[in-house]
């Protein structure tokens, strides 16, 4: 299937980073509560997910396939989200309507699939119908990767491990400043048959807003 998908689309990879602290100090502020009130853990992988599909709003032709010389692009959102079964390889799940659901329900719903898969008890339809790719590279600590699309799809997203690192930030008092912050990097592999490079920064610095819009007091 992955040689398949090199076969039929010119893969392209685009990447950029993005300041994460105000997600990461969510998350620790509401974890427990999260845990205590909807019974699963809350991850980074729905806020990823709720980025992504933001953005894709925006960017229909991501959501979107190719069939000969036709372009369909999709009413709805499926996201298909990469788990890793130990050290035995990997499947795709299936989040439905993944644009009807916000970040709690995106948390419950990849919780099901992540049980399932783990369990083998995913069935033919859980892995079938995704529109676009989320694949959280970085829970198994990879910086970054340049994932393959999922055929019949255009776009691939992954996101790489959160690091504290020392940047430099424009602060309204004092200028730049430097002050360590939790970063990570996101690649978007995407079909350069339809998508082009300004497409995929477009859709990039949409993503970017979003994960970094996120403080204590965002509803979730």
């Amino acid at each position: 299937h992955m040689i398949s998908s090199k076969r039929t689309s010119a893969h392209v990879t685009s990447f950029a980073e993005v300041d994460v602290t105000g997600l990461v100090q969510l998350r620790e502020t509401r974890k427990a509560a999260f845990l205590a009130s909807e019974g699963v853990k809350l991850t980074y992988t729905p806020f990823f997910v709720k980025a992504a599909v933001d953005a894709l709003r925006d960017h229909p032709l991501m959501n979107s396939s190719v069939d000969g010389t036709r372009i369909i692009v999709k009413k709805d959102i499926h996201v298909g989200i990469a788990v890793a079964l130990g050290k035995s390889g990997l499947v795709v799940p299936v989040i439905r309507d993944a644009g009807d659901k916000n970040v709690a329900g995106l948390a419950r719903s990849a919780a099901m699939l992540a049980e399932r898969a783990r369990s083998k008890q995913l069935q033919p339809d859980d892995l079938q119908g995704g529109t676009f790719t989320v694949t959280n590279v970085g829970s198994l600590g990879s910086l970054m990767g340049t994932p393959i699309i999922a055929q019949p799809q255009v776009a691939i997203l992954a996101t790489g491990a959160i690091k504290k690192r020392p940047v430099v930030i424009d602060d309204n008092d004092l200028g730049d400043v430097i002050a360590i912050r939790h970063m990570m990097y996101v690649s978007l592999s995407y079909d350069h048959r339809i998508i082009d490079g300004a497409m995929a920064s477009s859709y990039l610095q949409r993503l970017i807003v979003e994960l970094e819009s996120y403080s204590v007091e965002s509803a979730i």
